[in-house]
C-alpha cells in the first residue's frame, strides 16, 4: 500500500478535490486494516478532525446493536415487529389493497428495507427540508406520514425492496423497547464508550453547532431540529477517524461474531432511488464499476455525502462532503 498511497500522495488528491466549485467541504479517511495504517486528508471547509453527521452511515451502527441483542436472546432477526411494538405503532402500519399485512412485518424485514412500509423522507417532505423549512421528524410524524402512504408490495415480496428511512426509525423503538434505554444511552454503552469514541454521539441538542453544516448543490443547509429527531434513521455525529474506528470494529468481529457477516450480505436487492445500489440485511453494497454489479464496497452511505465502506481487499474508506 504504500508503494501508492501516502499522506502526501493523499493530501495532494484531497486539494485538487477541494478545486472542485461543487465540494465546499470533505475529509477522507483511508486505511489498510492489514497493516494497520490509516490516513486522513480534508480539504475546503472541513479539518480532519472536524465533527459532522454522518446520517445514514448510523444504519450501521443500529445493524451492530441488534446483532449484539440478538447473540444475547433479546431479539431474533424474524421476530414479528408486533412482538416489540405498541398496538398504537403497528395498528394499519401497513394496508395495500385493502389487506393489512402490518402483522406479517420482520425485524429482518425493516433491516433490509423489504417491509413495504413506505418511506416519509420523499416528496413533499424533501421539499421543505433542502428549501431550509427545519422542523421535528420524530417517530409519531413519520408513522403518520408513512401510514397515510399507499405501500408499494407486501412484505418479504420476492425480488421487491425500496430503501424506507421509517424502517429505521421503527427500528430505533424497538431497541428502546427490549433494552428499556433510550437510544443516545444505549449506543453509548454498547460502542460509543467501548471503542473509546468521544467525539461520537446522538445529535439531541439543536443548540449544538459543533458539526459541520452540509450542503444540497449550493445551499447550505442547516436542521438542528430535524437532525436532532430523528434518531436512529440518521442521527449520528463522528469524525472520519472515529467513524474508521466504528467501521474496522464492525468488520473486525470486535462488535459482534465475525461469522454473522455471511448473513448480512447473503442477499441484496438493488434499488433505483435514493442512488442506485443493493441492499442486504442492514448494509449496502455499492458497485464502482458498471462491468462488476455484483462487487464493489460494503458499508453504507447517507444522503448528506457522508459514506464508510470496506473493501473485500481490505482497504476501508470514509468521506464526507
Amino acid at each position: 500500500m504504500g508503494s501508492w498511497l501516502e499522506q502526501s500522495r493523499l493530501d495532494q488528491w484531497m486539494s485538487k478535490m477541494g478545486e472542485n466549485k461543487r465540494i465546499f467541504s470533505t475529509v477522507l479517511c483511508v486505511e489498510d486494516q492489514d497493516r494497520n495504517l490509516a490516513l486522513v486528508s480534508s480539504a475546503g471547509g472541513m479539518q480532519p478532525h472536524d465533527r459532522y453527521f454522518i446520517t445514514s452511515v448510523t444504519k450501521l451502527y443500529v445493524t451492530a446493536i441488534i446483532l449484539q441483542l440478538r447473540a444475547e436472546g433479546l431479539i431474533d432477526l424474524d421476530d414479528p415487529i408486533r412482538q416489540h411494538l405498541s398496538d398504537d405503532i403497528m395498528q394499519a402500519l401497513h394496508i395495500l389493497d385493502h389487506h393489512d399485512y402490518s402483522g406479517l412485518i420482520t425485524v429482518k424485514h425493516l433491516m433490509s428495507n423489504t417491509s413495504g412500509i413506505p418511506d416519509y423522507f420523499s416528496g413533499q417532505v424533501f421539499a421543505d427540508l433542502v428549501a431550509g423549512h427545519d422542523q421535528p421528524f420524530g417517530l409519531t410524524r413519520v408513522l403518520s406520514a408513512a401510514k397515510a402512504a399507499k405501500p408499494k408490495f407486501f412484505p418479504g415480496q420476492k425480488g421487491k425492496a425500496q430503501y424506507s428511512d421509517t424502517n429505521y426509525q421503527l427500528l430505533g423503538r424497538i431497541l428502546e423497547n427490549i433494552t428499556g434505554q433510550p437510544v443516545a444511552s444505549l449506543f453509548k454503552e454498547r460502542i460509543f464508550d467501548p471503542l473509546n469514541l468521544n467525539d461520537t454521539y446522538f445529535y439531541l441538542d439543536p443548540q449544538d453547532d459543533s458539526p459541520i453544516d452540509f450542503y444540497y448543490k449550493e445551499k447550505r443547509l442547516r436542521l438542528p431540529i430535524y437532525m436532532s429527531s430523528i434518531g436512529t434513521e440518521g442521527g449520528i455525529v463522528s469524525t472520519a477517524k472515529e467513524n474508521m474506528t466504528f467501521l474496522r470494529a464492525f468488520f473486525d468481529g470486535s462488535l459482534f461474531p465475525k461469522s454473522e457477516l455471511k448473513e448480512l450480505t447473503m442477499k441484496w436487492n438493488f434499488l433505483w432511488s435514493p442512488g442506485t445500489f443493493y441492499y442486504g440485511t442492514g448494509i449496502s453494497r455499492q458497485p464502482i464499476s458498471p462491468f462488476a454489479l455484483r462487487q464493489g464496497l460494503i458499508g453504507h452511505w447517507g444522503q448528506s455525502g457522508a459514506f464508510a465502506f470496506h473493501h473485500r481487499n481490505g482497504f476501508v474508506f470514509h468521506r464526507n462532503r
